[in-house]
């Protein structure tokens, strides 16, 4: 139990059981946690807390950078860049390779495309950068046949939307994301980290199990040649460790979409809420119509990899479904396997972020995260 672990930061009035809510929380953690949480309501700071480092830390993003790219592809869209009903060749005409010629833009987000993966796997350097994994992805025979069905294309999803980008627009997600979204906001979300901003980076802690929890991982099947393996990339001669990846500096400075972002809950929150709401006087990046369309279900049920219920949207994690069912439908956002999460509930105007150093088991948005969200979304409700 940690006895001496403080709690920093500041809620606004009618936010305070979510402060309590935190501090309960992380007393009863080890003592070296880290962890923020933050939060805007109709683009006002309402919640903005953290333990265990300075307010300026930032921590690795994992999964949750997706939310990034997939903000990034929704506005290439509202700008009519995009058309998401167009064939992915229409667009990268080497896609079509092995049966892939059908694939439209819309199934492609929707993790339908059934290329999670290689049959060789991907070296580190290759993970590193997005341009490398979507050549080999374009020549990849699909696992499932392409819109028949959806599995989470964990590792090259980011690859695979970001190549449409580049060939649709002449620049990469990362550079689009810079100068649409992190720069003209401020935001500590960065798709390649500068090397100036290293210092502020907190390395990953890797997971701490407790028997019964390190007993249930030894049970998952993890076949050499299942599809959970080769979309997380641990049949080939380099198998990715998720827990070391971000430790990487090649993976933080290059910022592959899929899991190379680097964050604070300040920044995951803050995104999502320029996506949906007026923020410091400038006008939300989309429209209600954008985040609808990007918020409906398109892909729900059983899913391939992950072997078990999910729902996505347009790239988006269909949060309200998948993690947090008392958030409006049509909710956007994604968690990160160390454990954050961040999402975007258009019907309270809510944008919520979390992030933690030590990864939290069993991967995926980290437990906390539903008593933290349900505290921040009550207290919406209440104002």
């Amino acid at each position: 139990m940690s006895q001496t672990q403080e709690i920093h930061g500041t809620v606004a009035d009618g936010y305070e059981p979510v402060r309590e809510e935190f501090a309960a929380f992380v007393a009863a953690q080890r003592p070296d946690y880290e962890g923020q949480l933050c939060a805007y309501v109709h683009g006002r700071p309402v919640v903005d807390l953290w333990a265990g480092a300075d307010r300026g830390a930032l921590y690795a993003a994992y999964s949750s950078t997706k939310g990034a790219a997939y903000l990034v592809v929704a506005l290439l869209v509202q700008d009519g860049t995009l058309e998401l009903d167009r064939k992915v060749t229409y667009y990268w005409p080497e896609f079509a390779a092995e049966g892939k010629g059908s694939l439209t833009l819309r199934e492609l987000l929707a993790h339908r495309a059934g290329v999670v993966g290689t049959d060789t796997g991907f070296t580190a350097a290759e993970l590193a950068d997005d341009r490398v994994v979507a050549e080999r992805l374009a020549d990849q025979r699909p696992f499932w046949r392409p819109g028949t069905a959806f599995g989470y294309h964990a590792l090259v999803i980011g690859a695979l939307t970001g190549e449409i980008v580049r060939r649709a627009t002449g620049r990469t997600i990362q550079e689009l994301h810079e100068e649409r979204v992190r720069a003209p906001y401020g935001l500590d979300f960065f798709l390649g980290l500068p090397a100036a901003q290293e210092p502020r980076f907190r390395t990953v802690q890797p997971m701490a199990p407790t028997p019964t929890q390190r007993a249930l991982l030894e049970e998952l099947p993890d076949g050499p040649r299942s599809l959970p393996s080769v979309a997380f990339n641990r049949q080939g001669a380099e198998p990715t460790d998720l827990e070391s990846l971000p430790n990487e500096r090649a993976v933080r400075a290059k910022g592959p979409a899929s899991v190379g972002g680097v964050a604070s809950a300040r920044g995951l929150a803050g995104l999502y809420a320029a996506a949906i709401s007026e923020v410091d006087g400038k006008a939300p990046l989309l429209k209600p119509d954008t985040v609808a369309e990007f918020g409906q279900f398109h892909s729900v049920g059983y899913d391939l990899v992950v072997r078990g219920h999910r729902s996505y949207g347009l790239g988006f994690q269909a949060t309200a479904d998948t993690w947090h069912p008392f958030l409006g439908a049509g909710s956007i956002g994604h968690s990160g396997a160390a454990g954050s999460q961040a999402f975007a509930d258009p019907a309270t105007g809510l944008a919520y972020g979390y992030t933690r150093r030590r990864f939290a088991f069993p991967g995926g948005a980290a437990p906390e995260n539903d008593r933290l969200a349900r505290a921040v979304h009550e207290a919406a409700l209440g104002g």
